[in-house]
C-alpha cells in the first residue's frame, strides 16, 4: 500500500529541514516557527511538495500553509 498524503508531506519537510529520528515532525506544528525553517527552506519545501504530487501551488495558497496541516490540507484540495 502506497503512503498517504500526510507521511509524503512530513517527509518532505523532515528531508528539506534535515529532521526527523528521535524527534518527528507532527502535522500541528509550525514550518518556520516550530521546526526552524526559514523563508528558503520554506520555498524549497513548497517546490519539493509540487514535484511529489504534480501538482502547481500558487503564491497565495503557499502563504496559507504556515503548518505541517495547512500543508497537508492544501495538497489535498489540489489533487482531488
Amino acid at each position: 500500500m502506497g503512503k498517504t498524503v500526510e507521511q509524503r508531506v512530513i517527509e518532505i519537510v523532515e528531508q528539506q529541514l534535515g529532521l526527523g529520528g528521535n524527534e518527528p515532525v507532527t502535522a500541528e506544528q509550525h514550518i518556520l516557527n516550530d521546526l526552524g525553517g526559514d523563508s528558503l527552506d520554506f520555498i524549497e519545501i513548497v517546490m519539493a511538495i509540487e514535484e511529489e504530487f504534480e501538482i502547481e501551488i500558487s503564491d497565495d495558497a503557499a502563504e496559507g500553509a504556515q503548518t505541517v496541516q495547512e500543508a497537508i490540507d492544501l495538497v489535498k484540495r489540489l489533487v482531488d
